[in-house]
């Protein structure tokens, strides 16, 4: 995409105002780790680790060599940091492996945690699937799964906002504002607002129609660790969107991953894996298999909906442009399970003819 003026401005301002919080989340965690560590050594510079897709950034903070931190900077007036805290306490309390919150300063915006160390599932799980090794694959999934289902045993969703249908149709509105108005300069006609919005009534019927369970709402292989690099117990990260909704949602955000795909043979045993689970533990009764399948693919079709217009928002409005190379995974889950159901039929339609081959060709432009 071409950088306008505004956009390169907007980039300067971002950066000096990055540059003032690292400097400021530096002296905090100084002042911090001498409360905790007094006769260590003073901490140097903060270790720059990832940036993701709100406006936290998160730095390492080392001040021995066996020892590390995991500094997190959230912006007050950009990121809400009281849902992390609660959710954390809430994750932590069901004996999940979510990170131990070691301190916090709400007030500027600054949290200090257990450092859960560099692997993520995502590129182990790209290795294990280019050398075919389907036994690691099955390992990792089969502990995500199991860990999933300790979040849905153990988390009163109760203690957690609801996702009713004004949140899952303000999530798929990004879909009209941001992948087709802003990103691909198509302005849909009164007609084809009239097809999304048939598909946002439908596809938020069948989510509330399901088992309501406690979501982490982005449970994928980029949110998920390998602390000491073993994969018994997933470190889970990245939950502070924690909802009260569907029991499929974090199924279908881990099995139809928006970084990884695997073949449809896999994704069967993984599914079941997961439904045998929820089963025998009491999360879902009397729901059969192809009742389940439904469900898991409609609720695919309105994240995958959803994620669309987050890819597009992070390029354009937050200047993170690299999440543009993961829509063409998404556009092909969409087309793929929407063309099983005859309810997406009018949508699928206009996007195969209209959106698919123009978001194609400017992707074309700037991957």
């Amino acid at each position: 995409m071409e950088r306008s003026p505004n956009t390169r401005q907007g980039e300067v301002k971002q950066a000096v105002e990055e540059d003032a919080r690292r400097a400021g989340l530096t002296a905090w965690t100084r002042a911090r780790l001498r409360q905790m560590l007094p006769d260590a050594p003073e901490l140097g510079e903060l270790e720059i680790v990832s940036g993701d897709a709100s406006h936290r950034r998160y730095f390492r903070a080392r001040p021995t060599a066996e020892t590390s931190w995991i500094a997190v900077d959230a912006p007050p007036h950009k990121e809400d940091s009281r849902p992390f805290v609660e959710v954390t306490r809430l994750l932590r309390a069901a004996s999940l492996r979510a990170p131990e919150l070691h301190a916090a300063d709400l007030e500027q915006g600054y949290m200090l945690l257990e450092d859960f160390g560099d692997q993520l599932y995502l590129p182990r799980l790209l290795r294990a699937q280019e050398s075919a090794d389907g036994e690691t694959a099955d390992r990792l999934y089969r502990a995500a799964i199991d860990s999933l289902l300790n979040l849905q045993q153990y988390v009163d969703p109760r203690e957690l906002p609801a996702y009713d249908k004004t949140e899952l149709t303000r999530e798929m509105s990004l879909f009209p504002d941001w992948f087709c108005r802003r990103w691909l300069q198509v302005e849909p006609n009164a007609e084809q607002m009239e097809i999304i919005d048939d598909c946002f009534e439908f596809l938020c019927g069948a989510a509330l129609a399901q088992t309501q369970v406690a979501v982490h709402r982005d449970y994928h292989s980029r949110n998920l660790m390998l602390p000491d690099g073993e994969p018994d117990r997933p470190g889970i990260i990245d939950f502070q969107d924690a909802v009260q909704g569907a029991c499929s949602y974090d199924p279908v955000s881990l099995l139809r991953d928006c970084y990884i795909k695997w073949d449809r043979r896999r994704l069967e045993d993984w599914i079941g894996w997961y439904l045998d689970g929820a089963r025998s533990r009491g999360i879902v009764v009397g729901i059969s298999d192809a009742r389940f399948r439904r469900d898991f693919d409609l609720m695919g079709l309105q994240r995958h909906l959803k994620v669309l217009g987050i890819f597009c928002r992070l390029a354009i409005r937050d200047h993170k442009p690299g999440f543009l190379a993961d829509i063409p995974l998404v556009m092909e889950y969409f087309t793929e399970v929407a063309a099983e159901y005859r309810e997406m039929g009018p949508l699928l339609s206009w996007f195969r003819r209209e959106l698919e081959p123009r978001a194609r060709d400017k992707l074309r432009a700037v991957i």
